[in-house]
């Protein structure tokens, strides 16, 4: 029994993620995670009491697989600047992938202050990640640079997302500024 509960929670994230991944927030509904499923609607309030819940367990389960893609690409170069190099091509390399559009879908006025701070918590774990690369290369206040840094990121895929740009300009391009903004 506790298999099957567990397979069907799987196939609903894996729903929650097609849905957000193919129209954002608004795709992310009960009737469709039922209809994706197979479930019955009444059903799927068994596993997620609402849309903030779905959200959340999916960046329970989804988040710190990203955070550990990122983690495995820094530690494969020795250097400070190369750590803050691969932190930024990582993280938009892992744009198309469908755990992170579904992330990046996620309005967070549509969550819970609870779900929120665990979105928070969990983003601030990612940004922790530069901090001693930052310190390395000279930075007085290096978590401020390491925020700075993620908002290049973060615009950055948001450039991508639009589809305007070629991502590989785009990437080049946010490298380009986090290094030089890292560099001082």
């Amino acid at each position: 029994m506790a298999e099957h509960r567990s397979m069907q929670r799987a196939a609903l994230l894996d729903a929650a993620r097609s849905l957000l991944s193919e129209g954002g927030t608004e795709a992310l509904t009960f009737p469709a995670l039922a209809e994706r499923t197979g479930l019955a609607r009444s059903s799927v309030y068994e596993y997620f009491r609402s849309r903030a819940a779905v959200v959340e367990e999916l960046c329970a389960v989804d988040f710190p697989v990203w955070a550990a893609e990122v983690a495995a690409a820094m530690e494969r170069v020795p250097s400070a600047e190369g750590k803050v190099e691969a932190y930024v091509r990582r993280q938009l390399a892992l744009v198309g992938d469908r755990r992170h559009r579904a992330v990046v879908a996620i309005s967070a006025s549509e969550l819970d202050a609870g779900a929120r701070e665990k979105i928070r918590g969990a983003h601030g774990g990612l940004v922790a990640m530069i901090v001693s690369a930052l310190g390395k290369m000279g930075q007085r206040e290096p978590r401020l640079a390491a925020m700075l840094v993620q908002g290049v990121v973060d615009a950055a895929v948001r450039r991508i997302e639009l589809g305007v740009e070629d991502p590989s300009v785009v990437t080049e391009a946010a490298v380009a500024m986090a290094l030089r903004g890292a560099r001082g």
